[in-house]
């Protein structure tokens, strides 16, 4: 009798410390993670005058907006290896694009890993690793297997569309202006599908109470700028503007940095009849884009997942529409480093608010531990932003660090200090933000910014020194075999 009351109490024990932990487990946030490819901060809660996101708009309403967050490589490849891994592209040494993580980092525990690993189901939709537009739609592309319980590969009719494309070199478009007001719905494009289909794994992930990472990442507004025409006819090309520089201003800045700005002549000098095409089909991708965001954020709250889920929002890097007379990415200018990025649900305590705190992409995997109450592996490079979720005046950082080619920048409070080469043997550039955010004047020889440059030099090159630490408990395989692409 005694043994059988033991065996009844152990018993019940046990059903109480499992309850417990399931309590605990269900007390955990989900979370969705949302990224556009070669998106930039021309967004209606960012300010833009014109561009219509009504759907990021009321994501930021009830979160919080990071005026000021940067990517680490204003590239595709390098940016998505840096935040999934949560380190530097000098210690992921991936530096292009059409390169997998573990070719390098053999033994990274990625972010989704994490999620994993602690009993969610990580699921991805689309583009998260790097992915040829549109060559690669459709197929896994550079995807890290490792990464996901579940992954599903849209394809839309802008594959099937392709030969209707306009592209300024013809048949060419990942790296070339190309764009297409297409005919049919929303539903018959890619990004399109990638809605529908998180959807039904939302439905899914309600119905069976599963703790998940979802991972959504859409293909616009990158090139082609394909969307249907309906989102065309929201910008009137006499609403345009397009942006100019100073006579002269290529030779203020170094041959590096004129090099970033040039390295796609077809892009250049557009005639003002293509730059308007093509500054319009930018912006009626993004506005599509955000359509797909919307339908995605109307399923989690029909799903009554929203309250327990963590949704961040955000974009690769930025992008030139005509600054700097460059359209595309690739340069340390603010265009090009500068990223959107909101933050909602469990844990923001700041609702509706905005920060100007710095942050960085290589943030996203701390602070998504730190929100869901996870062990953050021992190699992160990355800070917390949760704290600025509670407070919007935190600062968990004094400077973004990004780079591009042999080049180093660091966007501070007020300024931006760009080296190129070793030690900046092939120029710098220095930026007053106060009294030019276009940063359009090179003061790299001002002798009133001379102690401000010296200071932005020697921090600057302690990041670059800490960034080049071999992440510890990785291995690092420094071979870099060329049978990938170039960069596009």
């Amino acid at each position: 009798m005694r043994t059988m009351n033991l065996t009844r109490a152990f018993f019940a024990c046990l059903a109480i410390l499992t309850c417990c932990v399931w309590g605990q487990a269900q007390e955990r946030p989900n979370v969705l993670f949302l990224i556009c490819d070669d998106l930039n901060c021309d967004l209606g809660c960012y300010g833009h005058p014109l561009v219509k996101t009504p759907n990021i708009d009321r994501l930021a309403a009830r979160g919080v907006r990071f005026e000021r967050a940067y990517c680490q490589y204003p590239l595709c490849g390098p940016s998505r290896a840096s935040f999934m891994t949560g380190l530097y592209p000098d210690q992921t040494l991936i530096h292009r694009n059409s390169i997998y993580v573990r070719e390098h980092l053999p033994n990274v525990n990625t972010l989704s890993q994490m999620f994993r690993d602690a009993g969610y189901t990580a699921t991805r939709i689309g583009k998260i690793y790097h992915y040829n537009v549109p060559k690669h739609i459709g197929t896994s592309g550079h995807d890290d297997p490792y990464s996901w319980n579940n992954t599903i590969n849209p394809e839309g009719r802008d594959v099937d569309d392709e030969d209707k494309i306009f592209s300024l070199i013809p048949g060419s478009f990942g790296g070339t202006l190309s764009w297409l007001a297409a005919e049919g719905s929303d539903d018959e494009q890619t990004d399109g599908i990638a809605a529908m289909e998180a959807e039904r794994v939302l439905k899914r992930f309600a119905a069976r109470q599963t703790p998940f990472f979802l991972a959504v990442g859409l293909y616009r507004p990158h090139t082609p700028y394909v969307a249907p025409k309906r989102y065309f006819e929201l910008y009137p090309q006499s609403d345009i503007t397009i942006p100019t520089i100073p006579e002269g201003y290529l030779e203020t800045i170094p041959k590096p940095a004129r090099a970033t700005i040039t390295r796609k002549s077809q892009n250049n000098n557009l005639p003002r009849e293509l730059a308007l095409q093509a500054i319009q089909a930018y912006y009626a991708s993004i506005t599509f884009a955000d359509a797909q965001v919307g339908k995605i954020l109307d399923s989690l709250e029909e799903t009554g997942l929203a309250d327990n889920t963590i949704v961040v929002f955000t974009s690769d890097h930025g992008y030139h529409m005509g600054e700097h007379d460059h359209y595309q990415k690739t340069t340390l200018f603010e265009n090009a480093t500068h990223v959107p990025l909101i933050i909602a649900g469990p844990g923001v305590e700041e609702v509706g608010k905005s920060s100007r705190s710095l942050a960085e992409m290589v943030d996203f995997y701390p602070t998504l531990a730190e929100m869901s109450r996870l062990p953050a592996a021992d190699f992160l490079a990355g800070v917390s932003l949760a704290p600025v979720l509670r407070d919007v005046s935190a600062k968990p950082r004094q400077s973004a660090f990004s780079q591009f080619q042999t080049g180093y920048s660091l966007r501070t409070d007020r300024f931006r200090y760009t080296q190129w080469g070793d030690m900046g043997k092939d120029g710098f550039e220095f930026y007053d933000h106060e009294n030019d955010a276009e940063e359009l004047h090179n003061l790299a020889t001002s002798a009133a910014y001379e102690e401000q440059i010296a200071q932005h030099r020697q921090l600057l090159q302690s990041r670059i020194s800490a960034h080049q630490q071999p992440p510890p408990g990785l291995v690092q395989n420094r071979f870099d075999n060329k049978r990938s692409v170039p960069q596009r």
